[in-house]
């Protein structure tokens, strides 16, 4: 009996270890604040247990906002040899390798698994998982990935899922700010905003934003808190860190980077990150909506 364990409940992480005890009989888990995992204990039949029994589990899943907190936990507990631990934190790559190190020395494999879909995909179990490391590591936690997942891609070896995560959600920056960009101007010119996004959906200027960000959390003034404004400030920070690495240029990532950061300075703590709009209707005294 495999036996699984899920570290980890912020906003992601409760959702998603969720669906686990639908295919495992025994699924451990544990948040920093314990009151948290023994909620969830009660609510879907999973078990709230220590780090260190968490820790015992056959397939270990982490969930932390940083790469430093997987670290920590890593160094501060036994691991059972011949597990899998599988962090779906938005991590950064060079971080990745050096655990994937660390454990292999313990006898433990790694996989670094970040996740796109954010809460309503947690929710229904819809989320896409970018896996890096050994290729038989992979497989052999692909059914517990598939329990939460609908695309599981293994991309390459350790830190190759981090940095395809890190790209991805600077793509998501880029079009935020330029959606931001282009509703402005065309609100500046009358434009009905609502009929106006509803022609770029059926055009070539569509994207996950105008399909999903502006009608759902922008123009609606809703901007419902699921994936916080200083994660995403950070995600793109480690994609610039990539294309410095790689000694490229990149002018386009490099200065939505610097718009997202100067969005996340002047923002309220941890809003979504959907609220980085709010930063050109300051400038343009226009509001989109």
């Amino acid at each position: 009996m495999t036996t699984v364990a899920f570290i980890g409940l912020g906003a992601m992480g409760y959702r998603m270890a969720a669906h686990l005890p639908k295919h495992y009989e025994s699924v451990l888990v544990w948040n920093r604040n314990f009151e948290k995992a023994k909620q969830h204990a009660t609510e879907y039949q999973t078990q709230a247990v220590s780090l260190q029994e968490a820790a015992q589990a056959d397939i270990i899943f982490s969930c932390l906002p940083t790469s430093q907190q997987v670290n920590e936990i890593i160094h501060q507990v036994d691991i059972k040899s011949g597990s899998i631990w599988v962090d779906c934190t938005s991590g950064v790559p060079d971080a990745a390798k050096a655990q994937q190190a660390f454990l292999k020395s313990k006898g433990v494999y790694f996989l670094d698994a970040p996740v796109s879909g954010q809460t309503i995909g947690a929710e229904n179990a819809t989320l896409t998982f970018m896996v890096g490391g050994e290729k038989a590591a992979f497989e052999a936690a692909l059914p517990a990935m598939q329990a939460m997942g609908k695309l599981i891609k293994h991309v390459g070896d350790s830190g190759s899922g981090f940095a395809v995560k890190a790209v991805n959600n600077m793509l998501l920056a880029v079009h935020l700010c330029a959606a931001a960009e282009g509703f402005t101007a065309l609100k500046a010119h009358g434009v009905d905003l609502n009929e106006a996004l509803e022609c770029i959906n059926a055009s070539s200027g569509k994207s996950g934003v105008t399909e999903n960000v502006l009608p759902q959390r922008v123009l609606n003034r809703s901007f419902p808190n699921t994936f916080a404004l200083p994660l995403l400030n950070k995600d793109t920070g480690i994609a610039v860190d990539l294309i410095h690495q790689a000694k490229l240029s990149a002018p386009v990532i490099t200065l939505t980077q610097s718009l997202i950061g100067a969005a996340n300075a002047i923002a309220e703590p941890n809003s979504d990150f959907s609220t980085a709009v709010k930063m050109y209707e300051s400038w343009s005294k226009i509001t989109l909506e």
